[in-house]
């Protein structure tokens, strides 16, 4: 929670930030280098999981956004911002990836699902309160105060990290071999269906908080964090239940549910005039996510190879940064400067894009779950 909370507190107010230093035109970067780095993180983060422990990997990506948070006072030009959105994006290239592993290792197959549910309530609990956070100390005090807040959580995250107790249970040193990702196996396509439906449903994540502070501000919102904070609430709520669901239910169940509310909360959005609108759109943009995230996580652990947890995790998420990523670069560069229809069609885009997780589940999935 603490460490999700570092880094997503900053991003309502970066758009804003960024705008300021003068280069308004690379909105679309913020989100989309950050994600860059973190899927390039995955050629190395899965395979040395599995080797070196879970432990490891959690732990550097923690330092990576203790640091970050404290730099971004120095950004004072667009290059040293871009850069830093670059190593930034390491944090979440390694963390998550260790810390799916280690709770994958020491929950029941038959309680899968519920426990990527109850990691993603801690989650969301994180991106819920971050935002509102960091909106609120960059109003009422300053960017510099957000960015401290944001290396003082990453510093708490990591001392918390640091109490945890390493579940694999045998570990090998790291080698200079072990960071060539021409030698050995740097990615594993077990979970492919997981793989895919993460690449199109996180498509609109990526538009979604690229472009919603444009959208919310025009519509009113002082504290731009707080449409964060809805969406993010739906999330955590529907998480409660939905992991445990697709134990019970199976996996490919409850993603159509996911992907159909995904869908029509993006055209929703698209269609968004009015704050109460918006709102309900976010809302069940957030149930959506809640359904869908710790679902797709608990089907890579399924169908992953024995020993190969952490690569099949690692495969799935780089989709995820790519589908991130995807959706942010091209947001940003659909949006024009004044123009709101080009942030509508963002989210129409979003819609579409989602509906492709959809054909695909219809389609080419017939489930069959790892007992």
């Amino acid at each position: 929670m603490i460490f999700m909370m570092s880094f997503s507190m900053l991003l309502p107010e970066l758009p804003e930030y960024l705008t300021r230093l003068g280069g308004g035109d690379y909105i679309g970067y913020i989100v989309g280098l950050f994600t860059v780095t973190a899927g390039l993180s995955r050629f190395w983060s899965g395979r040395l999981a599995d080797k070196i422990g879970r432990i490891r990997i959690i732990l550097f990506g923690t330092i990576v956004t203790a640091i970050s948070g404290f730099l971004y006072i120095y950004t004072t030009s667009i290059a040293l911002f871009l850069a830093l959105r670059l190593f930034h994006g390491l944090s979440t290239g390694w963390r998550p990836v260790g810390a799916t592993a280690l709770l994958s290792d020491i929950t029941p197959a038959s309680r899968r699902g519920e426990a990527m549910g109850y990691l993603g309530v801690a989650g969301s609990t994180g991106m819920a309160l971050g935002p509102a956070l960091g909106s609120l100390l960059k109003e009422e005090i300053s960017y510099d105060a957000m960015f401290t807040a944001s290396g003082l959580m990453g510093i708490l995250a990591l001392l918390l990290s640091l109490r945890l107790k390493e579940s694999l249970k045998e570990t090998s040193k790291l080698e200079w071999s072990d960071l060539n990702i021409f030698k050995g196996k740097v990615l594993d396509f077990s979970a492919r269906h997981a793989t895919w439906i993460t690449l199109f449903e996180t498509f609109a994540f990526g538009v979604v908080i690229t472009i919603s502070p444009i959208l919310v501000a025009h519509l009113g919102f002082k504290y731009k964090g707080l449409f964060n904070l809805a969406f993010v609430f739906t999330s955590m709520a529907m998480r409660l239940f939905a992991g445990k669901a697709s134990d019970k239910y199976g996996r490919k169940r409850i993603l159509l549910i996911g992907m159909t509310i995904l869908i029509i909360s993006q055209l929703i959005i698209a269609n968004s005039t009015t704050v109460p609108l918006v709102i309900f759109g976010g809302l069940l943009y957030g149930c959506s996510i809640g359904l869908n995230r710790p679902t797709t996580f608990a089907w890579t652990v399924d169908l992953a190879q024995p020993g190969k947890i952490g690569l099949a995790l690692a495969t799935m998420l780089l989709a995820l940064e790519i589908g991130i990523g995807g959706g942010a670069f091209i947001a940003g560069f659909m949006y024009e400067p004044g123009n709101m229809q080009s942030v509508y069609n963002a989210f129409y885009l979003a819609s579409g894009i989602s509906a492709l997780s959809l054909v695909y589940l219809l389609v080419f999935v017939r489930e069959k779950r790892r007992s």
